[in-house]
């Protein structure tokens, strides 16, 4: 028999030459299956041999670098999302059950009653208490309730959506079966971002593996669809994913009426992002008390972060809630690429803030973040080294929500354009030499009137990344 081999399939591995190593691999009498990422981005692709891990495999596997065995290399960390990427075929729906897939069973009541001693919070950045709006969405009367799935993942440095659905899409499956059992919905929509084809492809086909054996359709009582948005930033805004979802342009919907009232087509409508879902069979398995167990205080269970930017071991890292950033940090980034000093992280995609060293001591959690002017967001995590320039970086905080403003809210749609405009005259009067305190009391009063009026975070946010420069590298806004 031929000796069973794990290639890793994911984007990742697949831009870095997966197919054409499963082919050689192939080719030399393996018996290979692709899987999808252990979360080992910079050293993509890699190989599952037995219980060992390589990379940097050409032709001849056994002068491959060995990594270590899986255990050693997800040492220290709490894989309860993401323990089944990267180790069987993503569309094996045996391989999935085998490991206690679709076992889930609890009534409605039941499961809101466990997220809330969970106390499960939305992953897609605001942090809201889940079962807050599964019990809206349960109470609401309507001949039609929706499950929409937020994949629309357009924070630069996220990809743990895209991971799970390219590596193990039965577990987002199940989750909005349980939400759809919980709230009384009949159908669930999931709206992915259009620069995620692979992620497409897995997903589609996993959904009818599901419908074949029963586990969705007439025979479930829930079926789901997979949307494609047209790459629109703000359709990660969920009321702006929903006009997406009815065919019209993704812009802001005024509120009230919450989605959970009166969402999709006007129906009760619980919109989560992948990660608030795929949450939901481990705490219905286990209960809510041993998810509550991990974390601290408020922020209970656990956290995928992705770590990217100029880092020697970018990945996605799965830990509770409570480590202090510096440590994360001096743990899993391996140090800078380039080898010098970090300067700052920016946590929470690019509406993110930017912290400092001085703010390395700062535990990873929503509570602790708020308190310095931060959020955790959908954990992306962006680190710089001491060449980086926050000045230009706060003009991108603004160009990119000038790019990306749905336009409907002055505040955002206007004041993102004068925002990069007056950054701009703060980096040539400082290469100049000149007074840039004006600029700056305009940049400031400009900020206020973007967090206060604007109609969504789009605009609200922005700000965030801009004071935070401006408040934690100030040196880097004053003229030589």
């Amino acid at each position: 028999m031929s000796e069973q081999l794990i290639v890793s399939g994911d984007s990742v591995a697949m831009a870095m030459g997966a197919a054409a190593l499963t082919e050689r691999l192939q080719r030399k009498g393996f018996a290979v299956t692709q899987a999808g990422s252990l979360g080992l981005t910079g050293a993509e692709p890699t190989v599952i041999r037995g219980a060992d891990v390589y990379s940097n495999v050409d032709d001849d596997l056994d002068a491959a670098t060995r990594l270590g065995t899986i255990d050693d290399l997800h040492a220290g960390q709490e894989r309860l999302i993401f323990a089944n990427c990267g180790r069987h075929n993503p569309l094996d729906l045996d391989a999935y059950k085998a490991t206690g897939g679709f076992t889930a069973d609890a009534s409605p009541n039941q499961i809101i009653s466990e997220l809330e001693t969970a106390g499960l919070r939305g992953r897609g950045g605001a942090g809201f208490p889940a079962h807050i709006k599964w019990k809206t969405v349960a109470d609401t009367e309507a001949d039609q309730k929706y499950i929409v799935c937020n994949a629309d993942e357009g924070d630069s440095g996220t990809f743990a959506d895209r991971m799970i659905l390219e590596g193990d899409p039965f577990l987002l499956i199940e989750g909005m079966a349980l939400a759809g059992r919980a709230v009384g919905a009949s159908m669930g929509f999931v709206y992915l971002r259009s620069e995620y084809p692979l992620a497409a492809l897995t997903f589609s086909n996993a959904i009818e593996a599901a419908r074949n054996a029963g586990h969705l359709g007439d025979a479930a009582g829930f079926d789901i669809e997979l949307f494609i948005g047209a790459g629109a930033y703000i359709c990660g805004e969920e009321t702006s994913l929903l006009e997406s979802l009815e065919g019209k342009r993704g812009m802001i919907r005024f509120k009230p009426p919450l989605p959970a009232i009166s969402g999709l087509f006007g129906k009760p409508t619980l919109v989560h992002n992948v990660i608030t879902l795929c949450s939901v069979p481990w705490i219905i398995r286990n209960g809510g008390d041993a998810y509550a167990a991990l974390g601290v205080g408020r922020s209970t269970g656990t956290i995928p972060f992705q770590l990217s930017g100029n880092v020697n071991k970018g990945g996605l890292i799965e830990i509770p809630f409570g480590m202090k950033l510096g440590d994360f940090i001096d743990e899993w980034s391996g140090g800078t690429r380039s080898g010098r000093p970090i300067k700052a992280v920016q946590i929470g995609g690019p509406l993110g803030a930017y912290l400092s060293p001085a703010q390395f001591d700062t535990p990873l959690t929503y509570e602790a973040m708020a308190e310095i002017g931060a959020g955790i967001g959908h954990g992306g995590m962006v680190v710089f080294d001491d060449t980086v320039d926050l000045a230009e970086q706060a003009e991108y905080a603004f160009h990119f929500c000038e790019e990306e403003s749905c336009g409907k809210c002055t505040p955002c749609r206007i004041g993102s354009v004068r925002g990069k405009e007056t950054m701009a005259n703060i980096i040539t009067a400082r290469n100049q030499g000149a007074d840039v305190s004006g600029h700056i009391t305009l940049v400031e009063d400009l900020c206020d009137v973007m967090e206060g009026a604007s109609l969504c975070q789009m605009g609200g946010m922005t700000p965030i990344p801009v004071k935070s420069a401006m408040k934690n590298f100030p040196d880097d806004f004053k003229s030589s």
